[in-house]
Protein backbone atom coordinates (compact mmCIF):
# COMPACT_ATOMS: atom_id res chain seq x y z
CA UNK A 1 0.00 0.00 0.00
CA UNK A 2 1.87 3.18 -1.16
CA UNK A 3 1.88 6.64 1.06
CA UNK A 4 -0.97 8.14 -0.55
CA UNK A 5 -3.53 4.95 0.08
CA UNK A 6 -2.04 4.54 3.78
CA UNK A 7 -3.52 8.32 4.74
CA UNK A 8 -6.85 7.68 3.03
CA UNK A 9 -7.00 4.96 4.99
CA UNK A 10 -5.96 6.67 8.42
CA UNK A 11 -8.55 9.20 7.50
CA UNK A 12 -11.26 7.25 6.67
CA UNK A 13 -10.64 5.36 10.57
CA UNK A 14 -10.81 8.51 12.18
CA UNK A 15 -13.61 9.34 10.18
CA UNK A 16 -15.40 6.87 11.28
CA UNK A 17 -14.55 7.03 14.54
CA UNK A 18 -15.70 10.57 14.59
CA UNK A 19 -19.02 9.85 13.24
CA UNK A 20 -19.62 6.73 15.36
CA UNK A 21 -18.62 8.18 18.72
CA UNK A 22 -19.02 12.17 17.94
CA UNK A 23 -15.93 13.01 19.57
CA UNK A 24 -12.26 14.27 18.92
CA UNK A 25 -9.33 12.20 18.21
CA UNK A 26 -6.60 13.73 19.62
CA UNK A 27 -2.94 14.30 17.03
CA UNK A 28 -5.00 13.24 14.41
CA UNK A 29 -5.65 14.81 11.11
CA UNK A 30 -9.03 14.77 11.00
CA UNK A 31 -9.77 16.55 14.85
CA UNK A 32 -12.61 17.85 12.89
CA UNK A 33 -14.58 19.16 16.23
CA UNK A 34 -13.12 22.50 17.12
CA UNK A 35 -14.74 24.73 14.73
CA UNK A 36 -18.12 23.82 14.85
CA UNK A 37 -21.38 24.65 16.62
CA UNK A 38 -21.71 22.38 19.91
CA UNK A 39 -24.66 19.78 20.39
CA UNK A 40 -26.72 18.60 23.46
CA UNK A 41 -25.21 15.35 24.51
CA UNK A 42 -27.30 14.52 27.53
CA UNK A 43 -29.80 16.07 29.93
CA UNK A 44 -30.43 13.97 33.26
CA UNK A 45 -32.40 14.87 36.48
CA UNK A 46 -30.22 14.88 39.38
CA UNK A 47 -31.45 15.05 42.80
CA UNK A 48 -29.68 18.03 44.88
CA UNK A 49 -29.56 18.88 48.83
CA UNK A 50 -32.52 20.49 49.91
CA UNK A 51 -35.37 18.50 47.95
CA UNK A 52 -34.47 20.45 45.22
CA UNK A 53 -33.40 18.96 41.56
CA UNK A 54 -31.66 20.14 38.32
CA UNK A 55 -31.15 18.96 34.87
CA UNK A 56 -27.47 18.48 34.46
CA UNK A 57 -26.60 18.98 30.73
CA UNK A 58 -24.07 17.74 29.00
CA UNK A 59 -22.62 18.84 25.36
CA UNK A 60 -20.66 17.06 22.26
CA UNK A 61 -17.89 19.30 20.36
CA UNK A 62 -16.36 20.88 23.99
CA UNK A 63 -12.85 22.53 21.96
CA UNK A 64 -11.19 22.42 25.44
CA UNK A 65 -11.85 18.96 26.28
CA UNK A 66 -13.09 20.11 29.91
CA UNK A 67 -16.41 18.67 31.51
CA UNK A 68 -18.13 21.82 31.51
CA UNK A 69 -22.00 21.30 32.94
CA UNK A 70 -25.31 22.84 32.70
CA UNK A 71 -27.74 22.91 36.10
CA UNK A 72 -31.17 23.78 33.99
CA UNK A 73 -33.46 24.70 36.91
CA UNK A 74 -36.36 25.92 34.38
CA UNK A 75 -39.81 25.57 35.09
CA UNK A 76 -42.43 24.53 33.32
CA UNK A 77 -44.53 27.45 32.81
CA UNK A 78 -41.39 29.74 32.67
CA UNK A 79 -40.94 32.59 30.20
CA UNK A 80 -38.76 30.64 28.06
CA UNK A 81 -37.82 34.14 25.87
CA UNK A 82 -35.98 35.51 28.45
CA UNK A 83 -33.58 32.64 30.75
CA UNK A 84 -32.07 33.44 34.01
CA UNK A 85 -28.31 32.71 33.74
CA UNK A 86 -25.44 32.66 35.94
CA UNK A 87 -21.84 31.50 34.69
CA UNK A 88 -19.90 29.92 38.05
CA UNK A 89 -16.03 29.52 37.07
CA UNK A 90 -15.59 26.35 39.25
CA UNK A 91 -13.44 26.78 42.86
CA UNK A 92 -12.67 23.99 44.65
CA UNK A 93 -11.79 25.98 47.99
CA UNK A 94 -14.10 27.99 47.96
CA UNK A 95 -17.55 26.01 46.49
CA UNK A 96 -16.41 22.50 47.87
CA UNK A 97 -14.54 23.55 51.52
CA UNK A 98 -16.62 26.77 51.71
CA UNK A 99 -12.98 28.83 52.40
CA UNK A 100 -13.75 32.21 53.48
CA UNK A 101 -10.60 33.88 51.00
CA UNK A 102 -13.10 34.69 48.62
CA UNK A 103 -16.94 34.29 47.81
CA UNK A 104 -17.24 31.56 45.33
CA UNK A 105 -19.11 29.17 47.30
CA UNK A 106 -21.95 32.19 48.41
CA UNK A 107 -22.62 32.62 45.20
CA UNK A 108 -23.07 29.64 43.80
CA UNK A 109 -25.64 28.33 46.55
CA UNK A 110 -27.12 31.89 45.94
CA UNK A 111 -27.53 31.07 42.35
CA UNK A 112 -28.90 27.34 42.98
CA UNK A 113 -31.28 29.11 45.48
CA UNK A 114 -32.73 31.54 43.19
CA UNK A 115 -33.05 29.63 40.17
CA UNK A 116 -34.98 26.41 42.26
CA UNK A 117 -37.45 29.53 42.93
CA UNK A 118 -37.85 31.00 39.82
CA UNK A 119 -35.92 28.79 37.15
CA UNK A 120 -32.90 29.51 35.32
CA UNK A 121 -29.37 28.61 33.89
CA UNK A 122 -26.56 27.64 36.06
CA UNK A 123 -23.43 27.12 33.70
CA UNK A 124 -20.30 25.65 35.90
CA UNK A 125 -17.66 25.84 33.87
CA UNK A 126 -14.10 23.77 35.11
CA UNK A 127 -11.85 26.82 34.57
CA UNK A 128 -10.66 26.64 38.16
CA UNK A 129 -8.42 29.94 39.81
CA UNK A 130 -9.79 32.68 37.29
CA UNK A 131 -8.19 29.74 34.98
CA UNK A 132 -4.32 29.57 35.90
CA UNK A 133 -5.28 25.77 37.62
CA UNK A 134 -5.89 24.72 41.82
CA UNK A 135 -1.94 24.55 42.39
CA UNK A 136 -1.23 27.87 41.13
CA UNK A 137 -3.94 29.51 42.75
CA UNK A 138 -2.66 28.08 46.23
CA UNK A 139 0.39 29.50 45.02
CA UNK A 140 -1.47 32.85 44.81
CA UNK A 141 -3.03 31.89 47.75
CA UNK A 142 0.80 31.96 49.73
CA UNK A 143 1.90 34.91 47.80
CA UNK A 144 -1.31 36.76 49.15
CA UNK A 145 -0.51 36.07 52.62
CA UNK A 146 2.41 38.18 52.24
CA UNK A 147 0.64 41.22 50.87
CA UNK A 148 -0.34 40.98 47.38
CA UNK A 149 -3.41 41.05 45.80
CA UNK A 150 -5.36 38.51 43.60
CA UNK A 151 -4.11 40.03 40.87
CA UNK A 152 -0.97 40.76 41.85
CA UNK A 153 0.19 37.41 42.90
CA UNK A 154 -1.35 36.17 39.25
CA UNK A 155 1.36 38.46 37.93
CA UNK A 156 4.22 37.21 40.01
CA UNK A 157 3.82 34.21 39.03
CA UNK A 158 3.89 35.02 35.87
CA UNK A 159 -0.01 34.30 34.66
CA UNK A 160 -2.41 36.91 33.42
CA UNK A 161 -5.22 38.82 36.03
CA UNK A 162 -7.77 36.44 34.54
CA UNK A 163 -7.77 33.84 32.15
CA UNK A 164 -11.35 32.78 31.72
CA UNK A 165 -12.84 32.50 28.41
CA UNK A 166 -16.84 33.10 28.66
CA UNK A 167 -16.98 32.18 25.12
CA UNK A 168 -17.75 28.28 25.56
CA UNK A 169 -20.74 29.68 27.82
CA UNK A 170 -22.12 31.77 24.70
CA UNK A 171 -22.17 28.23 22.96
CA UNK A 172 -23.69 26.41 25.18
CA UNK A 173 -26.67 28.48 25.86
CA UNK A 174 -26.84 28.73 21.81
CA UNK A 175 -26.81 24.16 22.22
CA UNK A 176 -29.62 24.63 24.31
CA UNK A 177 -31.20 27.52 22.09
CA UNK A 178 -31.20 30.26 24.67
CA UNK A 179 -29.96 33.51 22.70
CA UNK A 180 -31.79 36.38 25.68
CA UNK A 181 -30.67 36.31 28.77
CA UNK A 182 -30.94 38.31 32.17
CA UNK A 183 -27.52 37.72 33.56
CA UNK A 184 -26.77 37.40 37.10
CA UNK A 185 -23.30 38.32 37.53
CA UNK A 186 -21.01 41.58 39.24
CA UNK A 187 -18.53 40.62 36.47
CA UNK A 188 -18.31 42.96 33.34
CA UNK A 189 -16.26 41.07 31.47
CA UNK A 190 -18.75 38.21 31.55
CA UNK A 191 -21.36 39.93 30.01
CA UNK A 192 -19.13 42.03 27.32
CA UNK A 193 -17.76 38.25 25.76
CA UNK A 194 -21.90 37.05 25.46
CA UNK A 195 -22.58 39.70 23.76
CA UNK A 196 -19.60 39.83 21.40
CA UNK A 197 -20.73 36.02 20.66
CA UNK A 198 -24.35 37.28 19.94
CA UNK A 199 -26.19 36.37 23.42
CA UNK A 200 -28.79 38.99 24.28
CA UNK A 201 -28.63 40.34 27.78
CA UNK A 202 -31.74 42.15 28.26
CA UNK A 203 -31.08 43.06 31.83
CA UNK A 204 -27.80 42.37 34.35
CA UNK A 205 -28.47 41.94 37.88
CA UNK A 206 -25.69 41.52 40.74
CA UNK A 207 -25.23 38.95 42.85
CA UNK A 208 -24.97 39.48 46.33
CA UNK A 209 -22.68 40.62 48.64
CA UNK A 210 -20.63 38.35 50.70
CA UNK A 211 -18.54 40.34 52.57
CA UNK A 212 -15.99 38.69 55.48
CA UNK A 213 -13.28 39.57 57.11
CA UNK A 214 -10.63 37.52 55.20
CA UNK A 215 -11.97 37.85 51.58
CA UNK A 216 -12.19 41.78 52.26
CA UNK A 217 -9.27 42.45 50.41
CA UNK A 218 -9.88 40.18 47.45
CA UNK A 219 -13.45 41.84 46.68
CA UNK A 220 -11.61 45.44 46.85
CA UNK A 221 -9.55 44.05 44.16
CA UNK A 222 -12.05 42.79 42.00
CA UNK A 223 -13.64 46.30 42.45
CA UNK A 224 -10.65 48.39 41.48
CA UNK A 225 -9.08 45.79 39.19
CA UNK A 226 -11.12 44.78 37.21
CA UNK A 227 -14.23 47.17 37.62
CA UNK A 228 -16.61 44.72 39.14
CA UNK A 229 -19.67 45.99 40.45
CA UNK A 230 -20.16 45.52 44.31
CA UNK A 231 -21.04 48.34 46.63
CA UNK A 232 -18.54 47.51 49.18
CA UNK A 233 -19.10 50.83 51.01
CA UNK A 234 -22.73 49.88 52.09
CA UNK A 235 -21.38 46.53 53.06
CA UNK A 236 -18.51 47.74 55.74
CA UNK A 237 -20.55 48.80 58.57
CA UNK A 238 -22.62 46.28 59.67
CA UNK A 239 -20.25 42.72 58.41
CA UNK A 240 -16.94 43.89 59.43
Amino acid sequence: MNEKNINLSFEHMFSEMKEKYDYPIKGAKMTIQQNKALKVRNSVKVPLAKDRSANFVTFYGVEDQKDHVVLDFRKEKQNQEIIDVRIHSECLTGDIFGSSRCDCGEQLQEAIKKFDEVGGVLIYLRQEGRGIGLYNKLDAYALQLKGLDTYEANRHLGLGDDLRDYKIAAEMLKAMNIKKIRLLSNNPLKSSQLQEEGIEIVEKVSTGVFLKKENTHYLEAKVNHTKHSIDLAKYFAEAL
